[in-house]
């Protein structure tokens, strides 16, 4: 399985100190840049599975050209948001071959959020929470 690059922080004391600062004024903004983070990170790895996935699919890596002209290769990707229990809502690059046969099994067609999500909102349906009001509690979701 192919690994994510990671690449080096360099950041300064000043900025550690000016970052510091402001947790201590506003400690939920700790809470808050953690759970971007981990969306971030948790969409970077989404994307690089469904990768991996189409590698497999097509049979070779990225970049290795085979000739013929019946042979299908990648075809970039398009932007995508699903949303995951204790997580939220992540943004993946889902991506596509050049004669639309790849479906990945990564995230379902056409689902906006996992099961769980949605088991969650119909419970909240049954308790008669309104959806229009339920901006608190997507956080807990």
């Amino acid at each position: 399985m192919q690994v994510l690059n990671r690449s080096l922080l360099e950041i300064t004391v000043s900025e550690v100190a000016e970052i510091f600062k402001e947790i201590q004024e506003r400690p939920s903004q700790l809470f808050e840049m953690i759970r971007m983070d981990i969306r971030e990170v948790v969409g970077k790895y989404l994307t690089e599975l469904m990768n991996v996935e189409l590698t497999h699919f097509l049979g070779r890596e990225p970049y290795v050209r085979i000739a013929g002209t019946a042979v299908n290769h990648r075809n970039g990707s398009y932007g995508r948001r699903f949303t995951l229990k204790g997580v939220g809502e992540v943004h993946v690059n889902v991506p596509r071959d050049r004669k639309g046969e790849f479906k990945t099994s990564i995230i379902p067609r056409s689902k906006q959020y996992e099961e769980e999500v949605a088991r969650d909102f119909s419970i909240m349906f049954l308790a008669g929470i309104s959806t229009v009001n339920d901006r608190p509690y997507r956080a807990i979701l």
